[in-house]
């Protein structure tokens, strides 16, 4: 720690401006990030209405001395540019899907594959009902047909006497 008044000032002036430093940086990424995403998810007017800020508060970041003017304009060409490749279909973009999507995405895929299941299993089990009302017609069909052919042998042997 200092000893000398001034250089007790000075620690504290580099504090405070190393944090608005920070600040300033912070703000910068992420509103590129933000610029990034909106890319990424193929909201291209969204992102095209983002670019003027954007590009403003890069060159704040500038003017503060954060960044120096020469990564600034590279940063605002590169930005520009990709979104403009990316309008024109020179740059073709996999569309990102955040961990909500993904999920929901999943959770939709267990459900169809629960509802085929129920369904497969509601199936065999009308399958499986369909064989035994055949099978017990048959079985009806089939003492019906015992029965009159009894009833016939008795009326033959009524008929013989």
């Amino acid at each position: 720690m200092p000893n000398i008044k001034s250089a007790k000032k000075r620690v504290l002036v580099t504090e405070k401006k190393a944090l608005e430093n920070k600040a300033m940086r912070s703000r910068m990424r992420n509103a590129v990030r933000k610029f990034n995403d909106a890319i990424d998810t193929l909201k291209l007017e969204e992102a095209e209405k983002m670019l003027p800020s954007l590009m403003s508060v890069i060159d704040e970041a500038a003017a503060k001395g954060v960044i120096h003017k020469n990564t600034a304009a590279n940063k605002k060409s590169r930005l520009s540019a990709r979104l403009s490749g990316v309008k024109s279909g020179k740059i073709v973009i996999d569309i990102k899907k955040d961990n909500k999507t993904i999920a929901a995405e999943k959770a939709q895929a267990a459900r169809e594959k629960a509802e085929a299941e129920r369904a497969e299993a509601l199936k065999k089990m009308q399958e499986k009902a369909a064989a035994k009302d055949a099978e017990k017609k048959a079985k009806e069909e089939a003492a019906l047909a015992a029965k009159k052919e009894k009833k016939a042998k008795k009326t033959k042997k009524a008929d013989a006497e």
